[in-house]
């Protein structure tokens, strides 16, 4: 089965389309931000102040790339773990963000927020960073310039390979693919 092309922002009737184990190739904005980006947007909003962008229906990526080389738009960008946000997820979708992508397994309260939200966790291929580097067209910093690879950025990409890990109802990959593997050993 051919991946299926969606075009950003993630919207909740688009969200609402996708399941895990769709195979996705991600066109539009996306943003980066990992624990320490996190920390400070989660910080901000307590206190009722802004973040960097605005983030109804957006997708975040769990990325610190690495320095660009001399005529690329970035460096190696592969996926981090994305446990490492499970503690600041379900407040930036309690805010609109919709999307989120990295590797990993997601805890109970981020896969709550998620259906509460409408929210969809992709997963990106790790190691793969050179690979998907290639699908990032610009990128630009838009905030922590302070946290180095960890700071904020808006990167625009095209057909960005991606797998729907856990989809807006909380169905979950990992434990569908668990659960087939058990099936078919225990026959």
């Amino acid at each position: 089965m051919a991946a299926r092309k969606i075009t950003l922002p993630l919207t909740e009737e688009l969200a609402k389309t996708l399941h895990a184990g769709d195979e996705v190739l991600v066109s539009g904005t996306i943003y980066t931000s990992r624990d320490a980006g996190h920390k400070r947007m989660c910080e901000s909003l307590a206190k009722g102040e802004p973040i960097p962008f605005d983030p109804k229906d957006a997708t975040i990526y769990y990325v610190g790339p690495t320095p660009a080389m001399p005529g690329k738009v970035i460096g190696s960008a592969g996926p981090t773990t994305s446990g490492r946000m499970d503690a600041y997820a379900p407040t930036m979708m309690s805010v609109g963000a919709r999307g989120m992508i990295g590797k990993g397994a997601r805890l109970p309260e981020v896969i709550d927020a998620m259906k509460k939200y409408s929210g969809v966790y992709f997963g990106a291929i790790g190691g793969a960073g050179a690979l998907l580097a290639k699908c990032i067209k610009s990128a630009e910093l838009i905030a922590f310039e302070d946290l180095g690879a960890e700071a904020l950025r808006k990167l625009y990409v095209e057909d960005m390979p991606l797998v729907v890990i856990i989809d807006s109802e909380g169905n979950n990959l990992y434990e569908i693919g668990r659960q087939n593997y058990l099936d078919s050993v225990n026959k």
